[in-house]
């Protein structure tokens, strides 16, 4: 197992600095480890594209990488359901329907001269406010009856947005599509300042819930007559999905799959159901995926860039496929 963690480690490592050396100017390894090292003798502006544009991009993959999968795993937990996702609790959708309204209602204007950050705001509210709604409802509901309203809240959001886009000029249009398609790129080192404390509370809260986690996979009344205060733990839960999935939405647009697909790797790749496992597992391999799919999106080389919501449907999609058409092992730890 140990083995497994170094190598996915090494992994993580690598596709860091490949993402820091290659893309429309592609720089040598040694001076990208030189500029890290505090060099300030490298041609060019290699020091600023390092420093300023890619080493952003680069800490923003792995942490949102790691944050949607790990969310991911905790929806699926939680829900018994192993197509579940990290937006199945309408945090996404509320998202989406706060930018909308800013750049298709008449703010585009604002998100677009001041560089996306309203965005920023308007998906962080987004998400706020459906947080706040999840948090108060979870009381009070089964998380089957929640799942059902997150579905329902999704369906209404895209109606909503539908209109907005059906009335709106069509250079607002093309903003709030390009939002749609995701970026790793968009966040600056001041915003870093921002997402990463938020990002990094979700997963310590995450963390801490993994031995109930593994109580859950028996089911709640097996759980509590473990002793796992279920309430609790499932609010915990809620609470930790949806800083990791709002907050990733608000700075990066709503990347699709990692939170799906991530969670099934992770269990086929380390064979085991035990969360103590999987977390930490499930966000190496988060942070490795998007950094990957980063990579990819960058087309080396060119200067050409990819919608990084395509590159990793690409990818994903073949994995969910393959999980509706075979059941998954036994040692999934998800009925």
């Amino acid at each position: 197992m140990a083995l497994r963690f170094a190598f996915l480690t090494a992994a993580v490592v690598l596709f860091f600095l490949l993402l820091l050396a290659y893309g429309s100017a592609v720089i040598p390894l040694n001076e990208v480890l030189a500029i890290l090292g505090g060099s300030e003798e490298a041609p060019n502006n290699w020091p600023f594209i390092v420093t300023e544009v890619r080493l952003p991009k680069a800490w923003t993959a792995v942490f949102a990488g790691a944050s949607l999968a790990v969310s991911g795993l905790l929806m699926q937990t939680l829900f018994r359901n192993p197509l579940a996702g990290p937006y199945v609790l309408g945090i996404s959708s509320g998202a989406s329907l706060a930018v909308a309204i800013t750049v298709l209602g008449g703010g585009g204007a604002l998100a677009l001269t001041q560089g996306g950050a309203g965005q920023v705001a308007a998906a962080s509210f987004g998400a706020g406010t459906v947080l706040v709604l999840v948090v108060l409802v979870a009381r009070r509901v089964t998380n089957l009856t929640l799942l059902i309203l997150g579905v329902l809240f999704g369906y209404a959001t895209s109606a909503l947005v539908t209109l907005l886009m059906h009335f709106s000029l069509a250079d607002r249009v093309q903003a709030y599509i390009n939002w749609t398609f995701g970026s790793l790129g968009g966040v600056t080192r001041s915003e870093l300042k921002v997402l990463l404390p938020v990002l990094v509370v979700g997963l310590v809260l995450a963390f801490l819930q993994a031995k109930s986690l593994n109580a859950l996979l028996l089911g709640e009344p097996s759980a509590a007559s473990l002793g796992v205060a279920v309430g609790k733990t499932r609010l915990a839960v809620l609470i930790s999905t949806a800083l990791l999935a709002g907050a990733v939405t608000a700075f990066c647009g709503p990347v699709g799959f990692l939170g799906v697909a991530v969670p099934h790797l992770a269990r086929g790749f380390f064979r085991s159901g035990d969360h103590r496992i999987l977390l930490p597992g499930t966000a190496l391999l988060g942070a490795l995926f998007a950094l990957m799919a980063g990579f990819i999106a960058e087309v080396p080389g060119s200067q050409l860039s990819l919608p990084l919501n395509a590159v990793t449907s690409l990818v994903g999609a073949p994995i969910i496929i393959a999980v509706i058409l075979r059941r998954p092992p036994e040692v999934s730890g998800v009925r």
